[in-house]
C-alpha cells in the first residue's frame, strides 16, 4: 500500500469524525466539510493520487456541476 492510499484512508476517517462532530454540535458546515473530506479521501485512496491532485479533482468537479437542479422534497 503506497503512502497516498494510506493518506486517503486516514482522510476518510478524519472526515467521518468531523461529520459526526458537526451532527453533535448541530453545525451543518462541519458536516459538509466532513463529507467533502471523505470524498477527497476516497479519490485519493481509489486512484492513488496525491492530496493536492485529489483536492483539485474534487474542486473541478464541484465547479463544473454547481448548477445541478436539486429535486423538490
Amino acid at each position: 500500500m503506497n503512502q497516498d492510499r494510506f493518506a486517503g484512508i486516514w482522510k476518510q476517517f478524519r472526515g467521518k469524525v468531523r461529520g459526526r462532530w458537526g451532527e453533535l454540535t448541530h453545525d451543518p458546515r462541519a458536516v459538509i466539510d466532513g463529507t467533502r473530506d471523505q470524498l477527497a479521501g476516497r479519490i485519493q485512496e481509489g486512484y492513488g493520487v496525491s492530496k493536492d491532485m485529489a483536492a483539485r479533482q474534487l474542486r473541478d468537479f464541484v465547479r463544473r456541476n454547481r448548477n445541478w437542479d436539486l429535486p423538490n422534497r
